[in-house]
């Protein structure tokens, strides 16, 4: 389950192109699909004549049933709801034995750790894997923060390496201006770029209220080179894959949570050529925003990003669904005593799972059902990461 159909279609197309000579059939499941069409992909699910579902938040839909699930996967999990993520790990046990359904293994995935995952595997409820190099042939990408009445040299360089043939990403926080917000809006931007500063280049705009046709034009022809400039808003935050972009401009960076910046950085860098991140700022920055403004000038690593973040937002409930604010411990601090909390975890594995004598394992049994008791319902949201 990925968050956007951009990015499900990109898993498609590279899980046809991996997977289809070798017998399996991949099927994609959207929102924007047709009715036909989307009941004839939900018969091959339920049916199990699919090997491999990829899909958006459609395949949270009730008709939606899986014969013999092995695997969920939940791609860009931070933005996915704690619920949403639990209801297709339920949903998954649905489609062959009701009485009995199916528990398959989960992998959620992310460039950003969410506070409260990142704080769940103190706990032990999560197993973690971290990849920490960059892929061959790419290079770090160089991050700038800069304040916008210095806008006239950001777009000097802009028209620099779009003179190289290179594309570039212009963000900004808001789709229209409004009376509330001095915010700079991508419409209005977009129409002085294009009519103005790079008048001479081609210019696109994408955004979240455009329909989906236009949104599939508009980033077909940035990704097949027609473009050179692309504003939009945080709708390219995840799934555009165009190694040509080199650039990326987000004004009112201080707007932003840090987790989207890093996701936004991480839509240029893909390719070989050096790669640019420049973080314009306007007005007074809060002291909260210097430190996520900070982080990203001086990192390019998803932990140390999310590490502050768990410092900055807290880690929300280990038991229910708020995913930041500082939970309720009496004593321990999450932040301050994280080596107690990662010694408590393996005393607590040890005991879970070496040898212990008939008393012992009856308070482990009494404390379980305490626990359960205790949480109801809510206990199985620590599972969902």
């Amino acid at each position: 389950m990925a968050p956007t159909e951009i990015l499900a279609q990109q898993h498609y197309f590279s899980a046809r192109r991996i997977l289809e000579n070798a017998g399996y059939r991949i099927v994609l499941l959207t929102g924007s699909l047709e009715a036909d069409r989307k009941r004839e992909i939900r018969r091959h699910i339920a049916q199990g004549n699919a090997q491999l579902v990829i899909g958006t938040h459609a395949l949270l839909e009730e008709k939606v049933e899986f014969a013999k699930p092995g695997l969920v996967i939940v791609d860009e999990q931070h933005r996915f709801g704690v619920l949403q993520r639990l209801k297709l790990m339920k949903k998954s046990g649905e489609g062959a034995n009701p009485e009995k359904p199916a528990e398959p293994d989960v992998l959620v995935m992310t460039a950003t750790p969410i506070p409260r995952t990142l704080a769940l595997t103190l706990y032990g409820d999560l197993d973690i894997s971290v990849l920490d190099e960059l892929p061959p042939g790419r290079t770090p990408i160089v991050t700038r923060r800069i304040t916008d009445d210095r806008s006239s040299e950001v777009w000097d360089f802009v028209r620099k390496q779009a003179a190289k043939g290179h594309q570039v990403y212009v963000v900004y926080p808001v789709i229209a201006e409004s009376e509330e917000t001095e915010l700079k809006a991508a419409i209005k931007m977009y129409r002085e770029l294009s009519g103005k500063i790079f008048a001479d280049l081609k210019v696109g705009l994408l955004h979240g209220r455009l329909d989906a046709d236009l949104k599939d034009q508009v980033m077909r022809m940035f990704q097949q080179g027609e473009l050179q400039i692309l504003v939009a808003t945080t709708v390219i935050e995840v799934g555009v894959d165009v190694p040509n972009a080199t650039v990326m401009v987000i004004e009112h960076a201080e707007r932003f949570g840090l987790a989207q910046l890093h996701q936004l950085r991480g839509r240029i860098g893909r390719g070989a050529a050096k790669s640019y991140c420049i973080l314009m700022t306007g007005g007074k920055v809060t002291e909260e925003g210097e430190r996520r403004l900070d982080a990203m000038v001086r990192t390019n690593d998803g932990f140390q990003i999310a590490e502050l973040d768990l410092e900055l937002r807290g880690p929300g409930e280990f038991f229910g669904t708020r995913q930041a604010g500082m939970p309720n411990f009496r004593v321990a601090n999450l932040i301050r005593d994280r080596q107690l909390l990662e010694l408590a975890k393996r005393e607590a594995a040890a005991v879970m799972a070496g040898p212990n004598s008939e008393v012992t394992q009856v308070e482990i049994s009494r404390a379980l059902v305490a626990l359960r008791t205790r949480w109801q319902r809510t206990y199985g949201l620590a599972e969902v990461g």
